[in-house]
């Protein structure tokens, strides 16, 4: 581990698989440590001994905490490879604006769908469809966020895709009725073998939703 990559990660985490789609991008080799959160293995809390969570990307040795700070440290030090943020720092300020909007809207209005239940679980599926019709206000007609070129908006939420499909299943939101251009975006997105082969399996997450909710009660 002095030297190379190494890759801290948890196989459902929406920021774990940014960080893969960004190094898969980039065609960097690299180790992947899948962590149990359950029992968290000394080297995370010794790579991450604020927060204790993934991912951490270790990098000769060193750690770098924060999907979307792990992201630009990937663009920043493999520059040999195609950019994932613009050059001009107006729409690298806009790209960082939109990943928190999705790190604070989008991540907060899912985890009420995935967590609740009755009232609060309605209130999670009508935020989620308001912000998601912002991000496609945003998207418009170009094929990505960055408009021809993927980047680090598209990496930020197409993690999060998989949720929107599956939340069909058990909170009857059909994101093809409410939202279709983010649905056509994500299948665009789907089409590169950087985020096909690094999002997980659908079912594999809403088995492991259930597993969750069950010992939570909920």
């Amino acid at each position: 581990m002095a030297s190379g990559v190494v890759l801290l990660d948890y196989w459902p985490s929406p920021f774990g698989t940014r960080t893969r789609i960004a190094l898969a991008e980039k065609g960097i080799d690299y180790e992947r440590k899948n962590e149990d959160m359950d029992n968290k293995s000394p080297l995370l809390k010794k790579m991450n001994p604020i927060h204790a969570r993934i991912p951490v990307l270790i990098h000769n040795g060193k750690p770098i905490c924060e999907s979307n700070i792990i992201i630009q440290y990937i663009d920043e030090v493999w520059k040999d490879k195609p950019p994932l943020l613009p050059s001009d720092p107006y729409l690298i300020a806009k790209a960082r604006f939109w990943t928190n909007f999705i790190d604070t809207k989008v991540h907060g209005s899912s985890r009420k769908i995935w967590l609740s239940k009755g009232e609060e679980l309605e209130t999670g599926k009508k935020e989620l469809v308001e912000w998601a019709k912002l991000l496609e206000g945003e998207l418009g007609e170009k094929p990505y966020f960055g408009g021809e070129t993927f980047g680090f908006v598209d990496i930020a939420l197409v993690p999060f895709y998989n949720w929107f499909m599956i939340f069909k299943s058990f909170a009857n939101l059909s994101f093809e009725a409410e939202c279709p251009k983010l649905v056509a975006w994500g299948k665009r997105c789907m089409e590169r073998g950087s985020v096909s082969e690094s999002l997980p399996d659908r079912q594999h997450i809403y088995d492991a939703h259930l597993e969750y909710t069950k010992r939570l009660g909920i």
